[in-house]
């Protein structure tokens, strides 16, 4: 039989030995030979993916959050494997983009029996795999990076906050930033004229889902081969209900509280160190943060 190697976050599983043994016994039936590898955060994934990978398995199934599944990503780019999704996390925006059911015994089917799907991966220039300094491979992502306001959102929604309450831990978070002070920008799309702008953040999504299922970027696509960059800029009193007007309608519009474009490559800088996160997870402070898209770099198993 093939092998099927699970890499699982056992803080996000309730009870790891049954969620094995419920993977085993679907493994099996579907006609795989299943092989666990368990991780205790997303970065921590990179060694076990790697190591599934050179134990020969045909398919490799990131159970978790984001992060899981971005370190899976990181180690299947390029090599045609699939990697299906069984969502374990708080935000799971990328297993929300391929329309991965959220119930776990749906996710392991369709892990186990779905389609393969190729999709963009994104990659965050001059930081290493692990996020822990610079490297020549990057980061690689499915879902959204940013530096400023929206990472600083991440850095405040604690562990224990996004157990208990789920995505509405970004919410509090969100909401004891909102005042943080815009800063200086400077915006380079596809090697062309750097554009300077004031903003709270600026993102650039391959996929364009924010924690709790709301659309930040509405035209984001994950094989478009573009990536998708939203600069968040809220001024004034209606600042703040003008984007969240725009977000919860899906509004494509154009406006200078939420300014939005696409590109191939992206460069963001700040005139001072700011938060930056990659797929959710933080990343060394730092004044710049560079993004590139390669298309149809990863193959997922979807419905």
């Amino acid at each position: 039989m093939p092998l099927a190697a699970f890499v699982i976050n056992p803080a996000m599983v309730g009870d790891p030995r049954r969620f094995v043994r419920q993977c085993r016994a679907a493994a099996r039936a579907s006609g795989w030979e299943p092989l666990f590898e368990q991780a205790s955060t997303g970065p921590g994934s990179l060694p076990l993916a790697r190591r599934a990978v050179g134990a020969g398995a045909r398919l490799v199934v990131a159970a978790g959050g984001d992060g899981t599944v971005r370190a899976c990503a990181q180690v299947l780019a390029g090599t045609g494997l699939p990697l299906a999704i069984v969502p374990l996390g708080t935000a799971n925006l990328t297993a929300r983009a391929l329309g991965i059911p959220a119930r776990e015994q749906a996710a392991i089917e369709v892990a186990l029996r779905g389609t393969d799907r190729r999709i963009d991966l994104a990659r965050a220039e001059g930081v290493s795999a692990d996020g822990t300094g610079a490297d020549g491979e990057g980061m690689w992502f499915a879902a959204m990076a940013g530096i400023g306001l929206d990472a600083a959102v991440v850095s405040g929604a604690s562990d224990p906050a996004k157990r208990r309450l789920g995505w509405l831990a970004y919410a509090a978070s969100g909401a004891a930033h909102l005042w943080l002070p815009p800063r200086d920008f400077t915006l380079r799309l596809d090697g062309g004229q750097p554009v300077s702008l004031p903003a709270r953040c600026v993102v650039a999504g391959n996929a364009g889902l924010l924690p709790g299922g709301f659309t930040l970027l509405p035209d984001a696509s994950l094989d478009d081969g573009l990536l998708d960059v939203g600069v968040l800029a809220p001024s004034g009193a209606l600042g703040w209900p003008r984007v969240a007007a725009l977000v919860l309608t899906r509004s494509r519009r154009q406006d200078r509280q939420l300014g939005r474009f696409q590109a191939r490559r992206v460069e963001i800088s700040a005139a001072a160190d700011l938060p930056r996160q990659v797929d959710g997870e933080l990343i060394a402070p730092g004044p710049t943060l560079a993004v590139s898209v390669r298309p149809a770099a990863l193959t997922v198993r979807v419905v």
